[in-house]
């Protein structure tokens, strides 16, 4: 049976994306599964750039068809950030849901709803050992809501 590597270490991520593979006869394996440790750093300026980096590095390193993601928030009212550093706002460290939301909350403070529009982006890579690179985006507009509720998936 043929084999695909989801490169994540987020079972609630690789749950997702096995999902909408799940029709699929091929075998769909995590870098958990694999034993990979290794980190790919997200240097790129885009959500694209990084996805295809972890897919191209991922792909080489294990000789499977490979797919990575990346994404994040882009708030109209911030210029577009947090962008691609959206786990890395907080001080450029990593941080959680309910950290980021508080801080995106507190930048937003007295900012009327009208100007709270935002995008999150999802970017998918999918590299093909030998060198063939495949991308696509998602995205969904929307309003950043004056205070957090519960009735929410996880990140923002």
């Amino acid at each position: 049976m043929k084999k695909i590597l989801i490169a994540t270490t987020n079972p609630g991520k690789f749950a997702e994306i096995k999902y909408f593979l799940s029709d699929l006869p091929i075998k769909i394996v995590s870098l958990t599964d694999l034993e990979i440790k290794e980190n790919v750093e997200e240097t790129g300026k885009t959500f694209e750039e990084n996805a295809k980096k972890k897919a191209i590095f991922y792909s080489k390193i294990t000789g499977l068809p490979t797919i990575a993601d990346d994404g994040g928030l882009e708030i109209d009212f911030l210029g577009g950030e947090p962008g691609v550093k959206s786990r890395r706002w907080i001080n450029g460290k990593d941080a959680g849901d309910e950290e980021l939301i508080n801080y995106a909350l507190k930048k937003l403070k007295g900012v009327p709803l009208k100007k709270r529009e935002a995008c999150l982006r999802a970017v998918l890579a999918l590299a093909i050992p030998g060198g063939e690179i495949f991308v696509s985006e998602g995205k969904v507009r929307g309003l950043i809501a004056k205070k957090a509720t519960s009735l929410r998936t996880p990140g923002y």
